[in-house]
């Protein structure tokens, strides 16, 4: 089944497709009826959690056409201007402020990397460098509330998906201050422009309104979900109802074409994740046929007594498998062999849970199959190894962050705890 995969991934066959062969091979092998293939593929996607990912999906597409994008680019720049390297903090603020809306890295990348990969340059920057702190602050995307790879993950354990959002909130903050941190170091001694960002002065009472309102929205997801008004699912269409609202109605920025094309791009980013989670699920049924599950015992058995070496162990595979495999399909295939494992050494499922998401979301900024890195060099118009050499500095910051959630388990468990 794992040459079928490779050999397809090397002729350029699409991952859905690579997968789904693969299944298909390993039940094959196996000797078992092939007709378990569309019965897993329906199973896979039959899940009522998975049903608030397109309405967040659609959440975010509404706002980032109804102008929110250039609103919290100027909001993030207000904080910064002046300051040396101060495009590149507003490039991160941004990131931090748009993953309240989209909950996925590839439309940060898409969306923020339009402005700021293009204009970074015009006050002297790199424009490989520029390309580089869009990719890296993009995995913040996922990881602060609302997430679509939460709602995978919360699919696949059966774990509340607002535990999950409100454990996203201190490790996405700690990417986007290691972020921070670096620009700084880099920024020392005038390395890197001034920012020139200019907003007139009546331009701030409505900025700030504009940036309350989307800030709103994870705000609204959470604190009515914890109150019980709605559940975590029909959050969802809460959200949809609120980014219509506001678009539509306060920032009077959105139309009928518009909203239809965001309509339509929102139902293929939906089946193009429903396709995934489903293939994935067939891997994922002939693994455990297969007895992964004992291989993965026995992995853990070495590691009796230390589950901290064993989330280091773990994490430093999966850092692997990211480069390769889409997060949300590997999640389906990984996380339920692993949770056995894991309850039984103690470790918290908020901690797990941080740590696989964030370690396999890095795999979206690093090659062989980065979908943010290609996204940005398509807009830079720039070779993809000048761009990795540039990241590279943030990728290891970022690991650095993964590094301290394994050793502090209370960065992802406490939010959560106190909020109960």
């Amino acid at each position: 089944m794992a040459i079928a995969f490779v050999a397809m991934l090397l002729l350029g066959v699409p991952i859905v497709f690579a997968l789904g062969i693969a299944g298909a091979v390993g039940l094959w092998a196996l000797d078992l009826d092939l007709i378990s293939v569309p019965t897993r593929l329906f199973t896979g996607m039959d899940n009522f959690v998975l049903l608030a990912a397109p309405f967040y999906i659609f959440a975010g597409e509404v706002m980032n056409r109804g102008g929110i994008t250039s609103r919290l680019i100027r909001l993030a720049g207000l904080v910064t201007r002046g300051v040396p390297g101060g495009t590149a903090y507003a490039n991160v603020s941004s990131s931090v402020l748009f993953a309240g809306i989209s909950g996925a890295a590839v439309a940060d990348t898409a969306a923020l990397g339009q402005v700021f990969i293009k204009g970074m340059p015009e006050e002297g920057y790199d424009k490989n460098y520029a390309a580089a702190v869009t990719i890296a602050s993009s995995i913040i995307g996922p990881i602060i509330p609302p997430s679509v790879i939460m709602i995978i993950y919360a699919a696949v354990t059966r774990i509340s998906v607002i535990d999950l959002f409100i454990a996203g909130i201190v490790p996405g903050l700690m990417l986007a201050g290691s972020m921070w941190l670096l620009i700084w170091l880099q920024a020392r001694g005038e390395r890197l422009p001034r920012s020139i960002h200019k907003v007139d002065k009546g331009e701030l009472p409505v900025l700030l309104r504009d940036g309350l309102l989307v800030m709103g929205l994870p705000a609204l997801i959470v604190g009515g979900t914890l109150s019980g008004m709605f559940t975590a699912t029909e959050a969802g269409g809460v959200a949809v109802v609120y980014a219509l609202f506001i678009s539509w109605f306060v920032f009077r920025s959105l139309d009928l074409a518009e909203l239809w094309d965001a309509l339509r791009r929102s139902a293929r980013i939906t089946a193009t994740v429903y396709l995934v989670i489903a293939a994935a699920t067939v891997v994922s049924y002939v693994l455990t046929i297969g007895g992964i599950a004992m291989w993965v015992q026995d992995f853990a058995i070495l590691f009796t007594g230390n589950p901290t070496l064993f989330m280091m162990a773990l994490a430093f595979v999966l850092l692997l498998v990211g480069t390769f495999l889409e997060p949300g399909a590997a999640i389906v295939l990984i996380v339920p062999m692993l949770m056995p494992v894991v309850s039984g050494m103690g470790i918290d499922p908020m901690q797990f849970a941080m740590v696989v998401i964030l370690t396999l979301t890095l795999g979206l900024i690093t090659p062989p199959v980065g979908v943010c890195l290609f996204v940005a060099c398509r807009i830079a118009d720039s070779p993809v190894f000048p761009i990795v050499r540039a990241v590279f500095p943030f990728l290891v910051a970022e690991i650095g962050v993964v590094v301290l959630l394994v050793l502090v388990p209370e960065l992802s468990s406490l939010l959560p705890a106190l909020l109960k």
